[in-house]
């Protein structure tokens, strides 16, 4: 009997998922039977993640050694950050202007969301400046950088110990060959656990439609499909092309990730996909220091679904509350969203945070977050896609860059040799 792929297993478990929460629509015992296997799942990654951050970079660095070729990563890496995501905001605003979801929407017939939470996140994530952003990034303590989660603390680390191994010289490698073991041992992990995630996402994708519906769309639905309609747009025809100047082919990324596109969309969740997505990257070509690099710091600086949804639900609002934004208001917003999207990035609820954190400057009303915020669960699911494609796209055009891609030799290829 042949055995069913990881993928189709992910897939069955979103489809049957689909279902029970359509069933069950509305009654709240769902989300106590099903909520429990979906945190698991999340749990079971969020586990594993900051060990593999950790020695994979610790490997990859001590293996290069040299400060003045990872600082020039590191430079062509942001640079190329702040590139894609600008393009991400400005078509998101095109997006908005083009097709106008929010023009003549009723906000009598939208259902208010308690919105609070997020208010209290951007209250106090304001306080801090772009330059404590930067400050930040050095951890006085790298062992609660990495309880917290707090990413870049966690890379910068990472980075320095991986050169101080190199620096160390013989007595250094026992050091190293304790991180070379961690590491494989973190991947073995990441397949157990794995085999999970169809349990996972049945349980997270059935609770999101028994809470939500797909009634809730309606009153949104020219937003909802606007919104999809542009992420597919910026991954087919942005990232696309990206992609050919470099000499790839954005659809045989999309095959080779397929696993975790479902997982991404059914969980809502890039750190559920942060593993593998290095462990992908590095089989189709890219050095283990540049994937292992790339990738996590893309996860705080490189949010392309996150940040073309920014700039188009910021535009939604406005038509909404039946405010005509000037050119200059709407390029003001793009260079507020350029800052705000990167200053603030890692904290829960990343893309309504930012929101709240911009749209004052432009004007807009930040109470009209409320109205979308009901759907925002199922747009967040198209984002965390967007998100991931961009980052793996990311590591390839960065080893492309630096001309260190080497992929392996196709099975065809060997067999037509």
């Amino acid at each position: 009997m042949k055995k069913i792929s990881l993928a189709w297993q992910i897939f069955i478990g979103l489809v049957l998922g689909i279902i029970v929460g359509a069933i069950f629509y509305g009654n709240p015992d769902v989300s106590t039977y099903l909520q429990p296997l979906g945190d698991v799942f999340l749990r079971l990654i969020k586990m594993i993640v900051v060990p593999i951050i950790v020695a994979s970079i610790v490997m990859a660095v001590a293996g290069v050694g040299d400060l003045k070729a990872l600082g020039k990563i590191g430079g062509k890496t942001l640079l190329y950050f702040e590139i894609v995501t600008t393009i991400a905001i400005i078509v998101g605003i095109m997006a908005a202007n083009i097709f106008q979801p929010g023009a003549g929407v009723d906000m009598g017939s939208l259902e208010k969301t308690d919105i609070s939470s997020y208010v209290e996140t951007a209250d106090n994530t304001e306080t801090k400046s772009l330059v404590d952003t930067i400050v930040n990034i050095v951890p006085s303590n790298p062992i609660k950088a990495m309880a917290e989660g707090d990413m870049l603390a966690i890379i910068f680390f990472s980075l320095l110990l991986g050169l101080g191994i190199a620096a160390a010289g013989e007595k250094g490698k026992p050091v190293l060959g304790f991180f070379q073991g961690l590491a494989e041992a973190m991947f073995a992990m990441t397949n157990m656990i794995m085999k999970f995630a169809p349990i996972g996402v049945f349980g997270l994708i059935g609770v999101t439609i028994s809470k939500f519906g797909l009634e809730s769309l309606i009153p949104l639905g020219k937003l909802a499909i606007t919104v999809y309609g542009t992420m597919i747009f910026f991954v087919v025809v942005v990232l696309g092309l990206i992609a050919r100047l470099v000499g790839f082919n954005i659809f045989k990324l999309f095959i080779i990730l397929k696993e975790e596109l479902i997982l991404a969309f059914s969980t809502a969740s890039s750190e559920a996909v942060l593993p593998k997505l290095m462990e992908k990257t590095e089989k189709l070509g890219c050095p283990k220091h540049i994937s292992t690099f790339v990738i996590p710091t893309g996860y705080s600086f490189n949010l392309d679904g996150s940040t073309l949804y920014q700039a188009l639900a910021a535009i939604f609002i406005a038509q909404m509350y039946g405010i005509d934004l000037t050119i200059g208001a709407q390029i003001s917003l793009i260079l507020v969203l350029m800052v705000t999207s990167k200053g603030i990035a890692g904290v829960p609820g990343v893309s309504f945070v930012v929101l709240l954190a911009t749209l004052g400057s432009a004007g807009i009303p930040v109470e009209g977050l409320a109205f979308i915020a009901g759907i925002d669960r199922i747009l967040d699911m198209g984002r965390t896609v967007v998100n991931v494609v961009g980052n793996s796209l990311a590591a390839i055009v960065i080893s492309k860059w630096e001309g260190q891609f080497n992929p392996p030799v196709e099975a065809a290829e060997v067999k037509s040799a």
